[in-house]
């Protein structure tokens, strides 16, 4: 991930305050108003590589508005933004990447957001395994999204086809089959 990349991250999903910008309804923010404030901070970054920046995005983290004038972050906020993301059906299983020394808090108190919003899960064991690289060595948690749907626990697909949900009690978790 570029540097900028992971700037606007951090602008999006945490900080937007580092350059003087507060998130509007949904996480959006006007990208002239962002561009503007990225000047200001000494980013400077021009619409075309904005534009660039989000669709070479690998994990398409950034989303732009149908109109074209706002962006925000497709989810991972650690901010209190509400991205009116409507309930779904999940799939059947979803998994969770995780490093094995978080498996004791994980069996201890289910998959819990941290210091983002919501559990972010993939619908492929690839990418689960990826993410959970990222923190160490890696272990997919296979999710029963069905059964917790069906148990009443609200599921949520972003922009990027992340999964979101509050939580994932421990009574949904099993280790997943890597082939």
């Amino acid at each position: 991930m570029s540097r900028e990349s992971r700037f606007l991250s951090l602008i999006l999903r945490h900080k937007p305050e580092e350059v003087g910008l507060k998130l509007g309804p949904g996480g959006w923010v006007r990208i002239d108003e962002l561009l503007v404030a990225m000047k200001r901070a000494g980013r400077r970054l021009t619409r075309d590589h904005l534009i660039e920046i989000v669709e070479q995005n690998d994990k398409k983290r950034f989303t732009i508005s149908s109109d074209g004038e706002r962006i925000r972050a497709a989810q991972g906020h650690s901010l209190d933004v509400d991205l009116g993301l409507p309930a779904q059906d999940p799939p059947d299983e979803l998994f969770h990447g995780t490093a094995r020394a978080h498996l004791d808090e994980i069996f201890s108190a289910g998959i819990i957001p941290g210091r983002r919003r919501l559990v972010h899960l993939s619908v492929d064991i690839a990418t689960a395994l990826t993410v959970g690289g990222r923190h160490g060595k890696p272990v997919v948690l296979t999710v029963a999204a069905k059964a917790m749907h069906q148990d009443g626990h609200k599921f949520y697909r972003a922009d990027n086809g992340v999964w979101l949900t509050d939580h994932v009690p421990t009574s949904y978790l099993s280790f997943a089959t890597i082939r």
